[in-house]
């Protein structure tokens, strides 16, 4: 049975020498695609950066009721 085909764009990146081969030597350890380690990096990223500008949203916040 063929894999199904993934609802996905295509990304064209340059990547320094040295991060790429050891992108390939993580993928060969993990036994996955490239993809998917890019995918899960970008992703993993994509939170971290949500998850700290609401927590410095929220401290601004207590800063501002703090001042009045």
């Amino acid at each position: 049975m063929a894999k199904a085909k993934k609802n996905g764009t295509y990304l064209n990146v340059c990547i320094d020498a040295k991060t790429y081969e050891a992108l390939s030597e993580l993928c060969k350890e993990a036994g996955q695609t490239k993809t998917i380690a890019v995918e899960r990096a970008i992703s993993d990223y994509i939170n971290n950066y949500k998850k700290q500008k609401k927590l410095l949203l929220e401290m601004e916040a207590i800063n501002e009721q703090e001042r009045i």
